[in-house]
């Protein structure tokens, strides 16, 4: 459900996992490429689309009989989408979330959001995180990710529906732990991004990706997550890959900022959405909230919402007093 970039790649690799698919698109005119010309210009340039990947843009086509719904819509407004079509979704369909981000209003992942929304068993949703490019596994290039419930057998049903020959699943049962992941790597990597549009270093990002780790594991912790979990695909691999690569969308929107360009005119410019912007305040909120001190965080927001210059984040955690490298864990 939505065909955006990551929701088309998960598709094509349910795919080539044998599963029969279909996407469902929001715009008559997405769909109608899917189907006819199996290409996704919009969100995949340059990649071809397996025929056996169906599409359409009647939710309620597109629900039908399915035994796994895969969410791949922005968390702004997915509330909205399953008051317009989760009465569709049958009734013991395993539920799967790739939305990373925290809802600014109730402080809600989106895995619980979804769960509120259906009013549904909270084990009946699957999160899947991981280091996932889009673009690169729309392209077939080996990549592995984590597919997080404590209901064991719904969590091996997503593995079986997505592992393609060259996309690795592991399951995982603390889903706390990989969606704290998935949603604060997008801040981190809008701080890394800043510090890459700067011009400074390697030393620097390396600086930036290790201290916005401990901040997720503080946190994820905090909210009752498995510190393991973050060294694992969902934490730390999934973190370096959105903080250092040019196809990460956070990323790219920070090192934009770094240069000097205002965040009206970046978001402006785009036509996808970088979760981190709008989640950034929800997880200080969280953080505040478990008395979790996450200074890269409350930089991102003050810079994407307050107005502060980026060369200030970077003074002000340089500026703060010294402490033991593992504290507040």
């Amino acid at each position: 459900m939505g065909a955006g970039s990551w929701g088309t790649a998960f598709g094509i690799m349910c795919v080539d996992a044998g599963e029969p698919t279909t996407i469902w698109a929001r715009r008559d005119a997405v769909a109608g490429e899917i189907a006819r010309e199996r290409t996704n210009n919009l969100y995949l340039p340059d990649v071809r689309l397996p025929d056996g990947l169906e599409a359409t843009s009647d939710p309620a086509s597109a629900l039908a009989d399915a035994d796994v719904v895969v969410l791949a819509v922005p968390s702004v407004g997915i509330e909205q989408q399953l008051a317009d079509w989760g009465a569709y979704i049958p009734s013991d369909a395993t539920l799967v979330s790739l939305i990373k981000g925290v809802d600014v209003a109730s402080l809600r992942f989106a895995s619980q959001v979804v769960r509120d929304s259906l009013d549904c068993d909270p084990d009946r949703v699957v999160v899947v995180s991981g280091p996932n490019l889009a673009k690169e596994c729309a392209q077939r290039l080996p990549a592995a990710t984590v597919a997080a419930s404590p209901d064991e057998r719904r969590a091996e049903r997503v593995q079986q529906a997505v592992m393609a020959p060259y996309f690795r699943v592991y399951t995982n049962p603390d889903k706390i732990g990989v969606e704290v992941g998935g949603a604060v790597k997008n801040v981190v990597a809008l701080a890394a991004g800043m510090a890459h549009g700067m011009g400074f270093g390697d030393n620097t990002m390396a600086a930036v990706i290790t201290r916005g780790l401990a901040e997720m594991v503080r946190l994820g912790v905090a909210l009752g997550g498995n510190a393991l979990t973050f060294a694992g695909l969902a934490g730390v691999g999934d973190l370096v890959a959105t903080c250092t690569s040019p196809k990460s969308r956070n990323r790219t929107v920070g090192e934009r900022l770094g240069k000097g360009e205002s965040l009206e005119d970046v978001i402006a410019s785009m036509n996808m959405v970088a979760e981190g912007v709008k989640s950034s305040r929800a997880i200080l909120g969280l953080a505040e909230r478990a008395g979790v001190e996450m200074p890269i965080t409350e930089g991102v927001v003050a810079v994407c919402h307050a107005g502060h210059d980026p060369g200030n984040l970077v003074e002000a955690l340089l500026q703060r007093s010294a402490k033991p490298e593992i504290y507040g864990m």
